[in-house]
């Protein structure tokens, strides 16, 4: 064989010769996450594994994401609904439900905050969407990925690359989306306002906190259980004080091995002939509107309850009301602090940052029960 013959067959079978432009653009994209996220810092543990999940996805001739493939088999943890409920077990495992018990008013604001799944829903009604797809979408307004991942595996699978990747790029986005909104919305003497310190909680309501909401929630909304469970078992495990060891391992190994795998599976959702579609970039849309919303429905409650308390509550930590823990909480400490350098806002915000995460389950919930099968 010659040279030549071997130089071309060479080129033949490489992913140069095969790489369509859906691909190419596709591999654009995910170096400017990898961007982002490396260089610009915008919440890298997320970040990062989410792009490279795109860049190898769009490998033409690799088939990762084939039967047979690595991706395949990770993102069957996707496809079963198994890698949100771990998630939601290191969330649980991770967070100090405190914050919300000592500010029981929290949870108005938390729910508020899912403002935009229902602003989200009622649009992608309007422009044809059925009203399990439109409930798909709307979802990615609470900032949550592993509760958009479970609601859309059972109402539209066949949506999920779109919102998976949405909803855990607008969460990885946040530093940059919340920002603009919360100084539009809010004065300098509002985002100036400190807040009282929170009083102390006893460990036995700690303990009796998770328990008691998994016996309620679920029993109002059963098909929550897989994940609102999971949440609160992670909280117990951290609380009981007896379960130190389970507890730490939840928070640090299990949660980086999941995050790792969930974040390359959620990327690798994004191929270049499934993403690059009107489809996609309207769902993209529609998904960035009902973040918005959750973010202006969660500042506008905080500004009510500022004005009711006669300027006890600085509206800032309404927007911590989306899930995302605990990074939208860090947006509002740092806002804060811009306009007063001796706030400190962090503890207040968890109060409605952990509110949502309850909030976008119970949404979820409720939606599966009104549209499921």
């Amino acid at each position: 064989m010659s040279i030549g013959s071997t130089l071309s067959n060479l080129w033949v079978s490489s992913g140069f010769s095969q790489i369509t432009w859906q691909q190419a653009v596709m591999l654009l994209i995910s170096l400017v996450l990898l961007y982002l996220g490396i260089f610009r810092k915008y919440e890298p543990l997320l970040m990062i594994p989410i792009a490279f999940g795109v860049l190898l996805a769009n490998l033409p001739g690799a088939g990762l994401t084939q039967e047979g493939g690595l991706i395949y088999y990770l993102s069957q943890g996707v496809n079963l609904n198994i890698y949100p409920a771990l998630i939601f077990l290191g969330v649980g495992a991770m967070t100090d439900f405190g914050p919300l018990l000592a500010n029981p008013s929290s949870m108005f604001l938390g729910a508020a905050a899912q403002f935009g799944i229902y602003i989200a829903f009622l649009l992608a009604n309007l422009l044809g969407f059925t009203p399990a797809e439109a409930a798909s979408i709307g979802i990615t307004g609470g900032a949550d990925g592993p509760t958009a991942i479970f609601l859309t595996n059972e109402l539209a699978p066949y949506l999920l690359p779109a919102i998976a990747v949405a909803a855990y790029s607008y969460m990885a986005l946040i530093p940059m989306i919340q920002p603009p909104l919360m100084r539009l919305l809010t004065t300098k003497k509002e985002r100036e306002i400190k807040m009282e310190q929170l009083r102390v909680v006893s460990k036995k309501e700690k303990i009796l906190f998770p328990i008691i909401v998994t016996i309620f929630v679920c029993l109002l909304l059963p098909a929550v259980a897989p994940l609102l469970g999971m949440l609160m078992l992670g909280n117990l495990l951290r609380e009981c004080g007896v379960t130190q060891r389970l507890s730490d391992t939840v928070q640090n190994a299990l949660m980086n091995i999941v995050t790792v795998f969930l974040g390359i599976s959620v990327g690798a959702k994004a191929s270049g002939d499934n993403f690059l579609r009107p489809e996609t970039l309207l769902i993209m849309g529609l998904g960035f509107l009902a973040f918005v919303f959750s973010t202006v429905g969660g500042l506008l409650f905080g500004k009510l309850m500022c004005i009711v308390t006669r300027g006890k509550i600085n509206p800032l930590i309404g927007s911590a009301g989306v899930s995302a823990v605990p990074m939208a909480a860090r947006i509002a400490q740092l806002e804060g602090q811009k306009a007063n350098p001796s706030n400190f806002l962090l503890m207040h915000a968890m109060g409605p940052n952990v509110a949502g995460v309850i909030g976008s389950s119970v949404a979820a919930g409720f939606l599966l029960a009104v549209f499921g099968g």
